[in-house]
């Protein structure tokens, strides 16, 4: 009996070519389908903007709290710890910010790096309370302190993705003037307003940073953190100094309820003196996204334009570094 075996070794021939066709053509495809972006994750939207605008589209950017949201008290949720350890690196403010999250952050450290942007700030520029955390955390308020955050963000992405090197630190070059610029206009304007009234009156102690870099008083119904609560004395104290000085507006703040300064008005009123609200700041977060105030630079730009307008001063044109922001945002000058 004769068996003819030429149908099966053609069956094995073919079978192998089909097999190498297919890893070859598995691994042209892996090696064109686009690499997926590392991930970053940060708390705050100021840092957010500063990662998005030194990083452009070199990484996936997560930021944890949005407008409106408080981060002395914010906790995280599972979602939120489930999100921190898919991120390729974390990026948070530190001085004590976010207090809460302070447990979590030390769980993931070694396991992905966990930056503080604020490590570059001087010890001495550094603003101390008698509050529990013994620091004022609100450093993005000046932005010439603010501007040392870029280098940081640009070294640490830097190592994950070397092949962006060279664009975050054009991006970088780029956006540290446009803030040195930004602080220079903010202090023209403050001076702007008259001594007497040249007082902010908020709901917590977020401006002592823009205090001191722009010139301005600063008095805050609560203390650096949102975790206390204004007392009656307080208030009347607050609501002493704003007949004494005769400011003509106080301020209530986008993650702060507003009742603090609504009892301060009150308390002003029955004095007999009239008091208008100057308008909604923003200061532990920033304005919605799409939006001019949902950037670090109108951050500042909308909060200082509240400000100096409300208390009777002027605000100047923007200068040269920020035009092309100004036309981006469509700003009015």
């Amino acid at each position: 009996m004769t068996i003819n075996l030429k149908p099966q070794r053609f069956f094995k021939k073919h079978t192998l070519s089909f097999v190498l066709f297919f890893y070859l053509a598995l691994s042209v495809f892996t090696a064109c389908a686009p690499k997926a972006e590392p991930k970053v994750v940060t708390t705050t939207g100021m840092i957010g903007d500063v990662i998005k605008t030194i990083a452009g589209d070199c990484f996936d950017i997560e930021v944890m709290m949005g407008p409106g949201i408080d981060p002395h008290l914010y906790k995280a949720s599972a979602g939120d710890v489930k999100t921190l350890q898919s991120a390729s690196i974390i990026f948070y403010s530190g001085l004590h910010l976010e207090g809460q999250l302070g447990e979590v952050f030390e769980a993931l450290q070694g396991k992905r790096p966990v930056v503080a942007v604020t490590q570059n700030i001087p010890e001495t520029s550094i603003l101390k309370t008698s509050s529990g955390y013994g620091v004022d955390p609100h450093v993005w308020m000046d932005a010439s302190l603010w501007a040392s955050t870029l280098d940081v963000v640009k070294n640490e992405l830097s190592k994950l993705e070397p092949d962006c090197q060279a664009k975050m630190q054009s991006n970088a070059d780029a956006f540290k003037p446009q803030l040195l610029a930004l602080h220079d206009w903010v202090k023209i304007s403050i001076a702007s307003i008259p001594d007497q009234q040249r007082i902010l009156v908020t709901a917590h102690d977020a401006f002592n940073y823009y205090g001191k870099a722009y010139g301005i008083d600063v008095a805050g119904i609560q203390g650096i953190s949102t975790e206390s609560e204004a007392a009656i004395a307080d208030i009347r104290e607050t609501a002493n100094t704003v007949v004494e000085r005769k400011v003509p507006a106080i301020f209530v703040e986008s993650t702060i309820n507003p009742r603090t300064i609504d009892a301060v008005m009150q308390a002003v009123l029955d004095k007999g003196q009239e008091l208008a609200i100057g308008g909604q700041l923003y200061s532990d977060a920033m304005g919605q996204a799409g939006t001019a105030g949902g950037t670090y630079i109108g951050m500042i730009y909308e909060n200082t334009k509240a400000i100096t307008e409300a208390l009777g001063g002027t605000v100047p044109p923007l200068p040269q570094e920020l035009e092309a922001w100004a036309q981006t945002w469509k700003v009015e000058q």
